[in-house]
């Protein structure tokens, strides 16, 4: 993975260490799952989720307020639907 706190685990050892891990995850490490090499799942603090979850629902409020204002030709979106175009 690009991002240096995430760390690869295979699916055997991570299963024999699952206490350890999510002591790290409960840290505030993310760590990733493998099978054969290739990335199956990821183990991330509920409390990292939720704060994802917000941050994506700030952020998709704001492109759509953003949105509302936009005008091609002088119309916005909706009437240029309208018209259909």
């Amino acid at each position: 993975m690009a991002n240096p706190a995430h760390r690869q685990i295979g699916a055997t050892d991570a299963r024999n260490t699952l206490s350890a891990l999510l002591d790290r995850v409960e840290a505030g490490e993310e760590i990733v799952i493998t099978r054969r090499g290739r990335p199956v799942a990821r183990l991330i603090s509920v409390v990292a989720a939720v704060h994802d979850r917000i941050e994506a629902k700030r952020a998709a409020d704001a492109l759509l307020a953003a949105a509302r204002g936009w005008r091609l030709d002088g119309m916005t979106v909706n009437e240029l639907k309208a018209e259909g175009r």
